[in-house]
């Protein structure tokens, strides 16, 4: 199946199609299903890691009676680096690009 069968008119002509070509489009949809199932893991997972970073700055200036009213600069860019950064322990695996074929 070629590349355009996998777009956005995969599902027309669905009639024209052979047996083989649907279960290979239903394969490929379902690998991408899971593609975006991980990759949506992945980002609740930092967006989890980035709340869990200003609780305890927040909660370290509360008892070092600073101000919490606000957030500063410098909060925003340390933010910015960890969402920025390679997680540990997250496999690297690109889930933006097609899986290799044997």
């Amino acid at each position: 199946m070629d590349e355009s069968d996998r777009g956005e008119g995969a599902l027309l002509d669905l009639e024209e199609k052979s047996n083989q070509e649907l279960r290979e489009l239903l394969s490929d949809l379902n690998a991408e299903g899971q593609r975006l199932s991980y990759r949506r893991r992945v980002l609740h997972g930092k967006i989890d890691i980035l709340r869990a970073e200003l609780v305890r700055r927040l909660k370290s200036d509360r008892e070092a009676g600073e101000s919490v009213d606000a957030i500063s600069g410098g909060d925003i860019d340390r933010l910015i680096k960890i969402l920025a950064n390679e997680l540990k322990g997250v496999a690297s695996v690109d889930v933006t690009e097609e899986p290799e074929e044997d």
